[in-house]
């Protein structure tokens, strides 16, 4: 008779785990990234961007740093060419990011950027950017990773300096398009 009494109970608790593991894994991703984009919180930089034809203001400049990083599980060799550079807003700017698979196996990495201050996340624009696609690279070789970038001219006036970071992963056991086998 308690048995009986407990089924509902443990099926309402079953109902409400699949319900918030449903909840987490198709609901809150998309709040968050939404949240993130009013408040600027999080200093993710939008995707791809098309200059105006607005100008250069060459009345200031503001300082971009770059720093790189790999996640734990990443034994690549990654790290910036120039460590920062002192850019016009409005002015397209171009820098490398040196990329070496020092391992001894073929991988695929993927480039997630940040930028901080949070504020001008939305005032640094990549036109191109290695970040944007995978990264594959046979064991051993190395490439030169370009990015170009433009500081809006509405960044601002007391945003001196920019810090854009990026924290590469490896993306290898997760890619699907075949991308590992086109290495060989």
């Amino acid at each position: 008779m308690w048995a009986n009494a407990t089924r509902p109970l443990i099926f309402k608790l079953l109902v409400g785990v699949v319900c918030m593991f449903l909840f987490a894994l198709f609901v809150m991703p998309p709040l968050y990234d939404m949240f993130c984009e009013v408040t600027g919180i999080g200093g993710k930089t939008s995707g791809p961007y098309v200059a105006s034809e607005a100008g250069i203001d060459t009345s200031r400049t503001v300082k971009v740093q770059f720093v790189a990083t790999n996640n734990a599980a990443m034994s690549w060799q990654f790290s910036p060419k120039v460590y920062e550079v002192v850019v016009h807003p409005g002015e397209a700017t171009e820098v490398v990011f040196y990329a070496k698979n020092s391992t001894h196996r073929d991988m695929v990495a993927q480039a997630i950027p940040n930028v901080t201050p949070f504020n001008a996340a939305s005032y640094f624009h990549k036109t191109e950017c290695f970040c944007f696609n995978q990264q594959p690279l046979k064991a051993g070789e190395e490439a030169d990773l370009p990015l170009v970038f433009i500081v809006d001219r509405d960044l601002p006036r007391a945003i001196k300096t920019i810090t854009l970071s990026y924290t590469l992963f490896d993306i290898t056991d997760r890619v699907t398009d075949g991308s590992v086998a086109k290495l060989n």
